[in-house]
């Protein structure tokens, strides 16, 4: 990121402004949610829409990306930095090393007493033996520990490309 932040102050000052301030909502928004175990769902949205703003910076036109979560949902608690993890897996894995990038979509919706939240990437997809790396097994372990076989985290091939991760946390209101 900083290295983006370079060249475009020497070639499109505006954008590295813009770059610069993503960068600092990021990390004031990240920062202090480290040493938290949970957020509300409104405030991992806003991190993960600074998070791809900065990308789509670095990206361009390769990078588009859709939030979808409902306003009443916003006071959800989750996992802090769970989503995230999703969403930096998908940019990582699925749209940078495509030519042409792609999509992603982050949704929340509610089922029965479910929160369901999905990262959906129209990527490059993944191989059989892609899906147990360090971020989503710390996912799981996270998940096993705060709801235990209440929770589940799924990977799907939707279409012909990318992945859908779905997780599925019982509901629980912001205090």
């Amino acid at each position: 990121t900083l290295a983006t932040v370079r060249t475009l102050a020497r070639i499109d000052r505006p954008a590295a402004a813009e770059m610069v301030g993503n960068l600092m909502r990021y990390l004031s928004e990240a920062l202090p949610k480290l040493r938290q175990d949970e957020s509300s769902l409104a405030e991992e949205m806003q991190l993960i829409e600074a998070y791809l703003r900065i990308h789509q910076i670095r990206m361009g036109a390769r990078l588009s990306y859709q939030l979808l979560v409902p306003d009443h949902l916003g006071t959800e608690r989750i996992p802090t930095m769970m989503l995230l993890t999703l969403v930096e897996n998908a940019v990582k894995h699925g749209i940078n090393p495509a030519v042409d990038g792609g999509f992603i979509r982050v949704s929340a919706s509610r089922e029965h007493a479910a929160l369901v939240l999905k990262v959906a990437d129209s990527g490059r997809g993944m191989a059989a033996t892609e899906g147990h790396g360090t971020g989503l097994a710390n996912i799981r372990r996270r998940l096993t520990m705060l709801y235990g076989d209440a929770a589940v985290l799924s990977l799907a091939h939707p279409d012909s490309r990318g992945v859908e991760a779905t997780v599925s946390i019982p509901m629980r209101r912001a205090s």
